[in-house]
C-alpha cells in the first residue's frame, strides 16, 4: 500500500509538473508583472497558485462524474483530451508558447493573478482535459492521495521557480527560457500520445 502511494506520487508529480509548462509559466509570469514591486508579484503568485490548486482539485475528482453525466467513456475523453494536449505540445516545440494563451494589453492589467494567469496560462484546456483523465484514472485510496499530493507538488515547485523568475531570466536569458520550453513541450507529446494510445486501446478492446 506505502509502495504504490510513493510510485503515483512520484510519478504524478512529475506528471502534473510538465502539464504545468513552468518554463513557459515563468516567462508569462516576467512578461506579465514587468516593473510590478516585488511584494506585488509575491502576491499574484500566491492568489495564481491558490486558484490553479483549487481548479485542479475539483477537476481531478469530477471525471467520473462529467463523464456519466454526458454519457461518454474514459477512452473516449482520453483520445480527445489526449488530442488536445498534443496541440498544446506541438506550440510549446514549435514557437515556445501555448495555443491558447495570449498575454494582456498593458491596460488590463490590473490583476493578472487568476486570469490569465491561473487560468488559462497554467490551467489550460489542454491541461483541464488532461487532469479529469488522470484523476478519473485512479480508484484505489494510495493512489488517489498519491495523484492528489503529487499535483500539490507539482503547484509548490511552479510556485518556487515563479518567485526564482527574476534569477531565472538572469541566468538563462529569454532564449534559455524558450529552449526549456520546447522540451517541456516534446515530454508533453510523448504523454500526449501515451493518452491517446491508451485510449484507442481500451476503446478497442471494449468494443
Amino acid at each position: 500500500m506505502f509502495d504504490a502511494f510513493i510510485s503515483t506520487f512520484f510519478s504524478s508529480t512529475i506528471r502534473f509538473l510538465f502539464l504545468l509548462a513552468p518554463f513557459f509559466v515563468v516567462t508569462m509570469f516576467l512578461a506579465l508583472t514587468r516593473g510590478l514591486p516585488a511584494a506585488e508579484k509575491s502576491s499574484i503568485i500566491r492568489r495564481a497558485c491558490v486558484s490553479a490548486f483549487v481548479l485542479a482539485v475539483i477537476l481531478f475528482f469530477a471525471g467520473p462524474v462529467l463523464f456519466n453525466a454526458i454519457g461518454i467513456t474514459l477512452n473516449s475523453f482520453r483520445i480527445g483530451a489526449g488530442s488536445l494536449l498534443f496541440l498544446t505540445a506541438i506550440s510549446l516545440v514549435t514557437s515556445g508558447t501555448r495555443n491558447h494563451a495570449t498575454g494582456l494589453p498593458e491596460e488590463d492589467r490590473d490583476d493578472v493573478a487568476v486570469v490569465p494567469l491561473a487560468i488559462p496560462i497554467m490551467i489550460g484546456p489542454a491541461t483541464i482535459g488532461a487532469i479529469l483523465v488522470y484523476g478519473a484514472e485512479l480508484k484505489a485510496f494510495p493512489d488517489v492521495a498519491g495523484g492528489l499530493l503529487g499535483l500539490v507538488a507539482a503547484l509548490i515547485v511552479l510556485a518556487v521557480l515563479l518567485r526564482l523568475s527574476g534569477y531565472l531570466e538572469k541566468a538563462l536569458g529569454k532564449t534559455g527560457l524558450n529552449i526549456l520550453s520546447k522540451v517541456s513541450g516534446l515530454i508533453l507529446s510523448a504523454m500526449a500520445a501515451e493518452i491517446v494510445l491508451t485510449g484507442i486501446a481500451g476503446f478497442i478492446a471494449s468494443t
